[in-house]
């Protein structure tokens, strides 16, 4: 093996490897595992969540594998509409110059199959480098033959049996993209906004209980006015009761629009009084069904005021006895600049009450970056609420279980009050609706236009007009378990892997995806989609921040693994930043954070930090320090794996029937491993990588590295040592080793299989030139094999070597410098493990001696350790020169006086502490403690020093 452990020169080589050699497919063997992958966006790049998300799954996959489970990990990608669609129209216009409508629909949709064969592959490679075991030969994606059909079966079948169906309803609408879009689409921003205080003018001669001819309300979009159908006033409110029924003159429009009476309307908030516009807010949207209003539409597509508005009914029916003329003058303003002049011509009538600046949150897309406006647009929608009952009562009886079980209550807050799903965007990138219209408008659905006329018996001569809608991505990706495995066909695939073993994801798309998912699938397949829901956090940035390019903390995965030198960081950090300012802000903070850039830490580091941050359900503060520290993991676990094959290649290491002898520390180092494979297996078994990771950690680095392979070299080194003795210690450290790897495996794939190449022969278990560790077995804990015995008498034997080094860092005598030790006040046990390990103690305490003191008080003065009831002690006279330490410790105890001095004075000015954050403040006093207990414990060495000459 290589001196060092370089990454880069083993991952690609091995996922190359293990690709080629069909390791990631089904065995055909044993009971199945399936996961499938959250499909990521066709256009995207790995970021921290999917690296985090694709490490739980692959470690799931790799250990099921190992498990003897016939086990797939489906891969696939979606379309994802907006973005893709939005990336190839840049990308023409920066090209050609043209748009999207120069092209034609055809034509630019042959645009986007050319740009996704060349270039839609960036995030499936990047998977490949964070070790993912998918199986490519499956892999599928959202717009291809098979799914296209599926779609198509779903989309058909829902509308014939009623549960689809085409209506005017309120959206999202994004009216740069002139598209409806979904919540998960949406980005709420918080900003400072003003409330606008308007006099609504009772009609009729009417007044108020205090003699006033107006209602006051108060709106945040005083251009939606112009759609009013109303005033509400809670039912509970006394100032107005009088007034329910009543009616006001519209501001600005003329119209008669009622006062009624709506629990809506908050008696605590403003006055009490809230405009209703049905056709322009959500919440005024359920007002206007309680109270039968019509919908009154202002805006068009564009967002700007139309020249007359629209009305409808609540079923979307166009009605013709209301007066829909609006003031000439804001015909075709945007709706921002409408504002401005509708509050000035209420000002100027006299009707602006106040102006209040507050705080709100704002609606964008987070595509377009525009302002979101609930819009009345024609589109099709799912009806769920027959949906919604057998995907609630999957995971109420137990079909489905989510981890953590929180998540459940979750769910069935949004089950049990879903509103009917919008499934049509206005794109040209998806899957386009099945629907036909006549020239009357008559609606025509079937998976081929051939087959709309066969099913309605429509002659050729009716023509007709495909739906230019395409369905929501998520509409497709909620068949994802099931048409990815060729479902409408009943498949082997369909038959083996469905349902899912289990899937990984995120909380923040529980509703929008994986209830989605339930609801399609038990209607399809009478199956649950999958029987357990892991559901992990948000990966955020080390002070708990979210992970954004406007805060410039992103990280990126890729980085992580290869490096990136610091001025390709800022780079990345502050490109295309519109703001100067900010950018030089991100370029300070990025500087000071990562001075010489990020190093190169490999796959394994990474993937072993996410899962030893992975508490369940919790989202996770990533720390660079952790990451740190388990690339030193990897050099720990590479430089003991080199200890081994230098003292064992070459060897005898026990393979034939030759008898072996097992020393204390054979028997130890056996015991542990049985207990950490229960360990880790529970762990994974629970979901709690967290604790798998940090099992796995402690035995390989504090028993195995840090005590082990000390303790084996008193046996490989001594030549008194018999052959037997030795063999039995080779043995175990390659057998230990080989274990050790198989654990490590799912967590660690890369440096854990170029390891076990070298150390598996030795072992006893590689066999031919595929020979994988993908392949081995699980370890399996075999209770017979621990001996509680010998872990008793390791940790005895411990303690009295950390004793002693303890003793050798309080005292500054040399770590090389041979002690004399005294044993004292223990029992007959602690005598006998003296006696049968002085070798053991010798060699790793650095001891001249090691003697048991029968009579305590004959102790001569000595540093004094103890464990349990025995004292470990060590004279001192004539072991250091007593004046040069008694001087140094002088020196130490005054550098501490002054730093306490200083802190004290600090932490006694009233200003500072009345001034300072409180986070700072109570770090100095942190400080102040630290430097009292280190100046104590000079102190006490100093006191003992002195007393050497009694």
């Amino acid at each position: 093996m290589d001196k060092t452990y370089q990454p880069d020169q083993i991952e690609t080589r091995w996922y190359q490897r293990w690709e080629t050699d069909g390791h990631f497919a089904p065995s055909g063997q044993g009971e199945p595992f399936s996961i499938m992958i959250p499909p990521p966006n066709v256009t995207g790049s790995l970021h921290m969540g999917h690296a985090f998300q694709d490490t739980i799954m692959d470690t799931l996959t790799r250990w099921r594998r190992m498990r003897g489970n016939n086990t797939l990990w489906q891969v696939g990608t979606d379309h994802a509409g907006i973005a893709t669609q939005m990336l190839v129209e840049r990308k023409l216009a920066a090209e050609t110059g043209q748009s999207r409508h120069d092209l034609g629909r055809e034509a630019f949709t042959d645009k986007i199959w050319e740009w996704k064969t060349e270039s839609g592959g960036h995030i499936t490679r990047q998977l490949r480098r964070m070790g993912a075991s998918v199986d490519w030969s499956r892999e599928r994606f959202t717009m291809d033959d098979g799914f296209y059909q599926a779609v198509q079966e779903v989309f058909v079948r829902l509308f014939d049996e009623g549960l689809i169906y085409r209506g005017k309803r309120l959206v999202n609408w994004d009216p740069t993209l002139h598209t409806a879009i979904s919540d998960l689409e949406v980005e709420n921003r918080e900003q400072q906004g003003q409330f606008w205080h308007f006099r609504y003018p009772l009609a009729d001669g009417v007044t108020t209980a205090d003699g006033k001819d107006y209602l006051v309300v108060a709106t945040t979009r005083p251009e939606t006015l112009l759609g009013d159908t109303g005033v509400a006033v809670n039912p509970e409110d006394p100032r107005y009761a009088s007034l329910v029924g009543k009616f006001i003159e519209l501001p600005l429009v003329g119209r008669r629009i009622p006062v009624i009476a709506d629990e809506h309307a908050d008696m605590e908030k403003g006055s009490g009084c809230v405009k209703i516009t049905p056709a322009h807010d959500f919440n005024d949207y359920e007002v206007g069904k309680r109270h039968n209003h019509a919908l009154i539409n202002v805006f068009s597509q564009d967002a700007t005021i139309l020249e007359r508005a629209e009305a409808f009914d609540l079923q979307g029916q166009p009605l013709d006895d209301i007066d829909v003329s609006l003031p000439a003058a804001y015909a075709g303003l945007g709706r921002f600049e409408a504002r401005e002049r509708i509050v000035a011509d209420m000002e100027a009538a006299g009707l602006l009450e106040q102006i209040e600046t507050i705080s709100n949150t704002l609606p964008y897309g987070d595509r377009s970056g525009d302002v979101i406006e609930p819009l009345l647009t024609d589109q099709w929608f799912v009806a769920v609420e027959q949906l919604a009952k057998p995907a609630i009562a999957a995971v109420e009886n137990g079909d489905i279980q989510f981890v953590p079980k929180n998540y459940e209550n979750m769910y069935f807050a949004w089950m049990r009050d879903l509103q009917d799903w919008c499934i049509s965007r206005q794109l040209w990138w998806g899957h386009r609706i099945p629907a036909w219209y006549d020239a009357e408008g008559n609606v025509y659905v079937a998976r081929t236009e051939a087959e709309a006329r066969d099913k309605y018996a429509l002659g050729a001569e009716v023509a007709l007009t495909q739906d230019e809608d395409v369905l929501d991505t998520w509409f497709s990706s909620g068949l994802w378990t099931f048409a990815t495995l060729g479902w409408p066909e009943q498949t082997p695939a369909l038959s083996t892997f469905h349902p899912t073993s289990v899937l990984v994801t995120g909380f923040d798309i529980i509703f929008f995806w994986v209830a989605r998912m339930i609801m399609m699938t038990l209607k399809f397949t009478d199956e649950v989609p999958f029987k357990t829901v892991y559901v992990h956090g948000l990966v955020r940035d080390s002070q708990g921040q979210k992970m954004s390019k406007s805060k410039g903390n992103v990280l990126d995965p890729i980085d992580l693994i290869d490096g990136i030198d610091l001025e390709t960081l800022v780079a990345k950090r502050t490109g295309n930043m519109m703001q100067p300012q900010k950018a030089r802000a991100i370029e300070k903070a990025t500087r000071a954070e990562f001075p010489e850039g990020i190093e190169a830490h490999g796959t394994d580091a990474l993937r072993y930090t996410f899962l030893s941050l992975a508490t369940t359900g919790r989202d996770i503060k990533f720390d660079m320090g952790r990451l740190d520290g388990y690339r030193n993991f990897c050099n720990k676990l590479w430089n003991a794996s080199r200890y081994v094959l230098m003292n064992a290649e070459g060897e005898d290491v026990g393979l034939d029937d030759a008898p072996v002898a097992l020393s204390l520390a054979d028997r130890w180092i056996v015991s542990r491993l049985q207990q950490t494979e229960t360990q880790v297996t529970n762990a994974l078994d629970e979901y709690r990588f967290d604790h798998a990771s940090q099992a796995l950690y402690d035995f390989v680095w504090n028993e195995y590295c840090d005590w082990y392979l000390e303790l084996s070299k008193p046996v490989l080194w001594d030549d008194a040592a018999t052959p037997e003795a030795k063999r039995g210690t080779r043995r175990t450290l390659v057998r230990v080793l080989e274990t050790v790897l198989r654990l490590a495996h799912p967590m660690m794939p890369f440096i854990s299989e170029e390891i076990w190449q070298r150390v598996a022969p030795l072992a006893g278990t590689a066999s031919g030139e595929s020979a994988s560790l993908m392949t081995q077995p699980w370890p399996e804990a075999d209770a017979s094999r621990i001996d509680e015995q010998s872990i008793r008498d390791i940790e005895w034997l411990k303690g009295v070597i950390v004793a002693v080094r303890n003793i050798r860092a309080e005292m500054n005598i040399a770590p090389g410098k041979p002690l004399e030790v005294l044993l004292t006040k223990g029992d007959a046990g602690d005598r006998e493990r003296l006696e049968a390990n002085r070798l053991f103690l010798a060699k790793l305490a650095k001891l001249a001696s090691a003697d048991w003191l029968d009579d305590p008080a004959q102790a001569p003065l000595a540093a004094t350790q103890l464990v349990g009831d025995m004292e470990v002690l060590v004279p001192m006279a004539d072991l250091i020169d007593k004046e040069a330490e008694l001087a140094r410790l002088d020196k130490e105890i005054d550098k501490q006086d002054k730093l306490i001095v200083g802190i004290e004075k600090k932490l006694s000015n009233d200003s500072f502490v009345a001034k300072a954050p409180e986070a700072v403040v109570e770090k100095e006093r942190g400080k102040l403690k630290e430097y009292l207990a280190a100046r104590q414990h000079l102190v006490e060495q100093h006191n003992k020093i002195a007393e050497l000459d009694g």
